[in-house]
């Protein structure tokens, strides 16, 4: 269930959504092209305006780091930095298996109306993962 079902407020954030947007992990300071990658995604909602780029490093069938760059709003910004953290270490099939809902149940969920956030992450990794395989 994509909603934050310990508040009726449908615009409220938990805890952890604030934080990953406040301190968001595996951010990409500065210029991205600069950050070197084995494979990078990028997309975007022309509705919402939100657009992902993620860059990833590869070792041994698993990503080694993950690097992202998101403009957009707050659940945008969590939802990538929660990806970040998820798919890190975890091998390339794994890791392109992970999903909108366990990004949103990992946040502790989100606004029903921000679902979609979550959804634009787990896309950009993919596509990130899809452009290394490309490669070999």
């Amino acid at each position: 269930m994509p909603t934050n079902s310990k508040t009726a407020d449908p615009w409220a954030y938990t805890d952890i959504v604030k934080d990953h947007f406040l301190n968001p992990r595996n951010f990409i300071m500065g210029d991205e092209t600069k950050w070197q990658a084995d494979g990078e995604g990028i997309v975007g909602n022309p509705v919402c305006g939100d657009q992902m780029l993620v860059k990833i490093r590869v070792k041994d069938n698993k990503i080694d780091d993950i690097g992202w760059k998101t403009y957009g709003c707050a659940s945008a910004i969590a939802s990538t930095s929660a990806l970040s953290e998820l798919a890190k270490g975890r091998t390339l099939d794994d890791a392109d298996h992970i999903t909108a809902k366990e990004i949103c149940d990992f946040l502790g969920g989100l606004p029903e109306h921000k679902f979609h956030c979550s959804v634009l992450g787990h896309q950009a990794l993919h596509k990130a993962i899809q452009n290394y395989k490309s490669k070999l």
